[in-house]
């Protein structure tokens, strides 16, 4: 029986986080103060974020030592394990060598903590008592909540109604750990009471429930900082861990995969498994395939405009230079809540224009299938963002079987869905549908941004 999980011991655990920025064909387009429209400076990134994340968000060294006291956390469940995935090779009699990285492991139960734990410590460092945040699905609340606790901050996050609703153990994990969790929009902020006002309904977006985290750590700026799970370029450096171990447990697999998938909402996983190897493909030549599977219920990659947005609903943010659908898209209120968000981080938007990754949308039945498929020869129940990874790489899989080839492939499981059920019994119960934005649509909001490239 060929050898199926590859875990190094915890010695060899990465010391470094490594910054895309160094290696980048063409670095990103610079953010831009919302106000003043000129590039945004380490003080006005200050406002919202601790300093030494502001420092890293424009820093474009290769590598950022990871501070020995995040090592330490870090340890409780790092180095996670790649896993040969031959249960779901045989189920799809694919030629094909299938990889997962398995970052369903953290106490959280996906890799939001690899950038919550060195957030909440750089706050902590800095004198900051109080964080405030969003979450989609909940996974990066229940993150920053967990990492909130290690170093005695208070958390308060707004979490999206639709998941909030549909996901009552993951606010309770935020609860467990000593963190508020609110239904995202709330009447507490002024962004808040304005989607009320519009649609009291609302069911919530990241965009919105982003806004009101802002909001509410502008209201005490000697306490309080913001902290985010994806998009801006620190998150994405924190989350390379994963990629960097991973490319060393490739190695004891003796093998190198030929494409590298990760789902994409902001793009904190996808970053995170896809720029170590991308590095290897600037760097030293290697013919790596790179993509990202985002919903196709919110197709930033693959229908929004590159344009400056807002990462915010409100505006609240610096304007970035993203593939979006416009930060007033509404998506709608499929299952994989951390994928649903207009845009993606600059970085991963940058690499798209350049052509050096790829971008697929899927609907969420076959999303949902593929998690199904997964959990029943791998043994794992997905999380919904995750079974966009997982269907990717059965499309790959089955194109492999058609053309008789060997190709490797890796993806980053990103975490379990343990927690959310209920999209599983939906799909049993036949209940789930796929929605698929109009051009019209995606026409209205994208038209009311400002033409600033």
């Amino acid at each position: 029986m060929k050898r199926k999980k590859f875990i190094l011991p915890e010695g060899q655990m990465p010391t470094r986080w490594y910054n895309m920025v160094a290696d980048m064909p063409h670095a990103p387009r610079p953010y831009l103060n919302a106000r003043t429209h000129k590039p945004t400076t380490m003080a006005d990134l200050s406002i919202i974020l601790a300093e030494e994340l502001a420092r890293q968000e424009l820093s474009t060294e290769r590598y950022i030592e990871i501070p020995e006291e995040v090592q330490q956390i870090y340890r409780i469940w790092r180095p996670a394990p790649l896993v040969r995935a031959t249960g779901l090779e045989k189920a799809l009699d694919t030629p094909a060598k299938i990889f997962f990285k398995n970052e369903g492991v953290s106490p959280v139960g996906s890799h939001k903590p690899n950038s919550a734990v060195p957030q909440a410590y750089y706050n902590h460092k800095q004198g900051i008592r109080r964080l405030t945040t969003e979450t989609g699905a909940g996974q990066w609340g229940s993150a920053l909540a967990f990492a909130g606790r290690h170093f005695g901050l208070d958390v308060e996050v707004y979490m999206v109604r639709v998941s909030y609703d549909q996901k009552p153990y993951r606010r309770l994990m935020m609860n467990t750990w000593g963190a508020q969790c609110f239904s995202s929009p709330t009447t507490k902020s002024e962004a808040g009471r304005a989607a009320l006002a519009r649609d009291p309904h609302c069911m919530g977006s990241l965009g919105l429930a982003i806004s009101e985290a802002v909001e509410m750590a502008l209201r005490e700026p000697d306490t309080t900082r913001y902290c985010l799970g994806s998009v801006m370029n620190h998150v994405l450096l924190h989350q390379t861990i994963t990629g960097e171990e991973a490319i060393l447990q490739m190695e004891m697999a003796d093998a190198e995969p030929d494409v590298v998938i990760g789902c994409i909402g902001g793009g904190s996983n996808f970053g995170g498994i896809a720029f170590p190897f991308l590095r290897k493909k600037f760097c030293e030549g290697k013919a790596i395939r790179v993509v990202a599977v985002e919903p196709e219920s919110c197709p930033k990659l693959t229908r929004g405009h590159f344009e400056y947005d807002y990462g915010d609903m409100s505006g609240y943010t610096p304007m970035i230079p993203m593939y979006t659908l416009g930060h007033e898209f509404q998506p709608s209120a499929i299952h994989a809540g951390g994928l649903r968000y207009h845009g993606a981080g600059a970085i991963i938007s940058q690499l798209l224009h350049d052509q050096a990754i790829e971008a697929v949308a899927v609907p969420q039945t076959e999303t949902m299938q593929a998690g199904i498929l997964f959990a029943r020869t791998e043994g794992i129940i997905p999380a919904p963002e995750s079974t966009h990874a997982i269907a990717a790489a059965i499309r790959e899989a089955e194109q492999a079987k058609r053309e008789g080839s060997e190709k490797t492939i890796l993806f980053n499981l990103s975490g379990h869905g343990t927690i959310d059920l209920y999209a599983y019994e939906q799909l049993l119960a036949g209940n789930l549908r796929d929605d698929r934005p109009t051009d019209e649509e995606i026409a209205r909001t994208v038209e009311r941004l400002e033409k600033l490239m």
